[in-house]
């Protein structure tokens, strides 16, 4: 009788606990985004909803705010908010994120990652742990990763070669110290702004150029304002992060939350093939609208190279010296 009691008891005790975790869940869990669905940024959120509703059949449901409606355009203020609870989950940029995270930084010194290879290296290695582990501790649970792709060079003026092409070009950047600095090294004008401004911007004649990844170029019809000039120079890559607020993450069950994390890896890994494969197609467009395409030579390349390191030697220690030794370390170790 005892033994038939206590199993009673128990079996209540589960279903009285089950019942109040699901009651924790929320009809509806935001997620933040810079970029809509017409680029591959939206897509990766997207993919990741439609995985999460799919396999969760319907328990989970997300909602897309894109163009960092909430946080009212302001897309440096995502984490801050994500982390504080405002904002539920995101697919958020690594540039983005890092003034509240300085480890993130790690992806925007300059000439780090060569090819897609190298940023796999860093991702999938020790350094993209270690990252992980820097975002956790600051509030935010990262599950995966994506890919806004590299960062390349337009403007309105001239051919950029050289870094002395540079010279007195205002220049759009994103709001991060460390962009101020690589292209203040460049000889530039770096103009801070959000991506909303931007375009803006750069019809009136307020900057002379931007810096994006093509198919940001592509899909933004950056040509059309003015950006006539494009420089292939590769010189930083934008991993995204899939992530959920700390706060939101714990409501979740075990279950539930690996449900999470592994639809944001096969959302993320998607995104990601897709994006590399759909390149040579977005660039053979740009070129066909009459933009002129500038290839680097590797001599043209190493003195860009040549002249950033300043920005290695101030950002360096800010990063922690130990987490761009384990980036540089893989990098160099995927080209042998």
């Amino acid at each position: 009788m005892l033994n038939r009691r206590t199993f009673m008891a128990a079996a209540a005790a589960t279903l009285l606990f089950s019942s109040v975790a699901n009651a924790q869940y929320k009809d509806e869990y935001t997620v933040s985004t810079v970029l809509p669905s017409a680029f591959p940024w939206g897509q990766a959120a997207d993919k990741w909803v439609e995985l999460v509703k799919e396999r969760s059949e319907g328990r989970i449901n997300m909602k897309i705010y894109s163009n960092s409606q909430l946080v009212s355009g302001d897309q440096t203020k995502e984490f801050s908010a994500m982390r504080s609870g405002l904002i539920d989950m995101a697919v958020g940029s690594t540039i983005n994120w890092s003034p509240q995270v300085p480890e993130l930084n790690l992806f925007s010194l300059p000439f780090l990652m060569p090819d897609n290879a190298a940023i796999d290296a860093i991702t999938r290695g020790e350094a993209g742990k270690a990252v992980f582990a820097a975002i956790e501790k600051r509030g935010v649970t990262p599950l995966a990763w994506g890919e806004n792709g590299f960062r390349e060079l337009s403007n309105s003026k001239r051919t950029i070669s050289q870094p002395s092409d540079l010279d007195g070009l205002k220049i759009r950047v994103v709001g991060s110290p460390l962009f101020q600095d690589t292209f203040t090294a460049l000889g530039a004008n770096p103009t801070q702004m959000s991506w909303a401004d931007a375009k803006p911007a750069l019809t009136t004649g307020a900057v002379d150029g931007q810096e994006n990844p093509l198919s940001v170029f592509d899909v933004a019809r950056i040509d059309q304002v003015g950006q006539t000039h494009l420089t292939l120079w590769h010189y930083m890559a934008d991993p995204l992060v899939f992530a959920v607020s700390n706060r939101v993450w714990s409501q979740f069950s075990p279950e539930d939350q690996e449900l999470l994390k592994q639809a944001a890896i096969d959302a993320g890994q998607w995104e990601i093939e897709k994006s590399r494969a759909e390149l040579d197609a977005t660039l053979a467009a740009i070129k066909e609208r009459g933009v002129e395409v500038t290839e680097l030579t590797q001599e043209q390349h190493d003195a860009f190279v040549a002249a950033t390191q300043s920005v290695y030697e101030k950002w360096t220690p800010r990063i922690g010296e130990d987490l761009v030794k384990q980036a540089q370390k893989a990098v160099a170790e995927r080209q042998q």
